[in-house]
């Protein structure tokens, strides 16, 4: 992935969660459910998202409906599970618990 592309999908990701006024709480102990996943798109990880606001980035990249994306992200934020959203030309975009 060209430097021009991680660069613009880090501005992407980072304009949405500040667009969203992602604030990250403090919370004790594993697996609590707070609505922020981490997403990795290759070797880039953006971490603290709103399920949402990843659902909307990775279903606009991987050409998904939001809908199914939003519930992957939500099963992720509740099980502390790590899902694949899609394969695409700049790696695998993952969900992952925060």
């Amino acid at each position: 992935m060209t430097s021009s592309a991680k660069k613009t999908i880090v501005a992407v990701f980072a304009s949405a969660a500040v667009v969203a006024g992602v604030a990250a709480p403090a919370s004790a102990g594993d697996n609590i459910q707070d609505g922020l996943i981490n997403v990795a798109i290759g070797d880039i990880t953006i971490q603290d998202i709103n399920v949402n606001v990843a659902a909307q980035v990775a279903a606009a990249i991987c050409g998904l409906r939001l809908g199914p994306v939003v519930v992957l992200g939500r099963v992720v934020d509740r099980t502390g599970d790590t899902r694949t959203v899609c394969e695409s030309d700049f790696g695998d975009i993952t969900f992952e618990n925060n």
